[in-house]
């Protein structure tokens, strides 16, 4: 929270030396720094950092700025610019609209500068190291266990028959979200398959989820819950982001949510291979949808263990809104589909966000019995390999 708080005091310097460029006063550079951060979920924090910050409309823009990529730098590579971006914007705009285009160019540029800086600074994330790679064979345990584990999930949440649409993974059917499937229909949620056979992530399959989404939505008279395994939520995130109305919230599991046309993994060339092309040659177009975060609740889990897929392109920006939330588990990439903290928390998210509550990270403590190892020891860096 430290480091956040820091980047958070050199942002709101810089914005707030812009505001005062461009001859606003004080209190109203402040003003609108507070409206901007109203609906921010650390907003009380952000508005002391405000209220505290000592303005000189005489510092060296360049010198704040360059201090403001710095410090985004040494944190690293993070989802959580995108809030940062979209608030600057924002602040940007309103200080354009309060003085007119005196320094409407100026602040542009600076602006556009801070966008590229940060697209430099989200490139570097790396492939998920060789550990993590081997670690996948654990997918072939964690697909056999769960046979024996099942019978013992706790089944405490009610699905009251809300609809839920589950999409398989890369390379994947409906096969291979037919423990998650089967547990939230023991729930009392109303389930659907994606029924396009395996999922070889393409454009193609639009039209026809499209479909399914909304006769699912007029046969319920409600919106559909969403849940998106690997690839499977690429689709989920393109399907809010296009049916807003018609999508009640989305979960994704181990799904790369943003940066996929710069995302490095181990398993490209077998991509490129099922594909017929390099990866860098898929639909702008279809992947460029997935950078926007729809204006629905969003649940994304993750495994920092995971060995195919970035970990980081698999979290969204959860300073970007109340409803967005992260959740950590641990596991395989290919084990996610059989994993019980992936059961356990998808359920929860999605009774959670039905009735407006705060998500827990899991319902029970049995995740901490099945994996005990990781969880008595999670601060060790030996599995938080970056």
């Amino acid at each position: 929270m430290k480091d956040k708080l820091n980047l958070y005091k050199a942002f709101i310097k810089l914005n707030t030396t812009m505001g005062l460029r461009s001859s606003l006063s004080e209190k109203g550079v402040r003003k609108i720094l507070i409206e901007n951060f109203a609906d921010h979920p650390d907003s009380e924090e952000l508005m002391k950092l405000v209220k505290e910050d000592t303005p000189d409309r005489e510092e060296d823009l360049n010198f704040l700025f360059n201090e403001c990529i710095r410090i985004c730098d040494e944190l690293g590579p993070s989802r959580e610019y995108f809030t940062l971006v979209t608030l600057f914007e924002h602040i940007t705009e309103d200080f354009i609209e309060k003085k007119g285009t005196k320094e409407a160019i100026l602040f542009q540029n600076i602006l556009e500068q801070f966008r590229q800086e940060i697209a430099l600074i989200n490139q570097k994330i790396p492939k998920p190291p060789l550990f993590n790679m081997l670690l996948e064979g654990r997918s072939l345990v964690e697909w056999t266990s769960i046979y024996a584990i099942y019978p013992f999930i706790p089944k405490r949440i009610k699905g009251e028959g809300r609809p839920v649409l589950l999409i398989p993974p890369y390379l994947g059917d409906d096969y291979s979200t037919s423990f998650v499937r089967r547990y939230l229909t023991s729930l009392g949620f109303k389930t659907y398959k994606w029924e396009q056979g395996f999922n070889l992530v393409k454009s193609h399959y639009i039209p026809r989820l499209e479909e399914k989404l909304d006769d699912i939505y007029r046969t319920h008279g409600e919106k559909v819950n969403i849940v998106g395994w690997s690839g499977g939520g690429i689709f989920a995130k393109i399907m809010a982001n296009r049916h807003p109305q018609q999508v009640e919230q989305i979960i994704t599991i181990g799904s790369p949510v943003w940066g996929v046309m710069d995302m490095k993994t181990p398993v490209s060339g077998i991509l490129e291979f099922f594909r017929g092309k390099s990866l860098k040659e898929r639909n702008k177009r279809f992947i460029e949808e997935l950078e926007p975060i729809p204006n629905v609740p969003i649940t994304c889990i993750y495994t920092k263990t995971d060995g195919l897929l970035p970990w980081k392109h698999c979290m969204e920006a959860e300073s970007f809104r109340d409803d967005i939330k992260n959740i950590e588990v641990y596991g395989s990439h290919s084990g996610l589909g059989a994993n019980v903290s992936v059961l356990l928390i998808t359920a929860n998210a999605l009774s959670a966000n039905i009735k407006g509550k705060t998500i827990s990270d899991t319902t029970t403590n049995i995740e901490r019995i099945l994996y005990p190892f990781y969880w008595n020891k999670k601060k060790r860096s030996l599995f938080f390999l970056n």
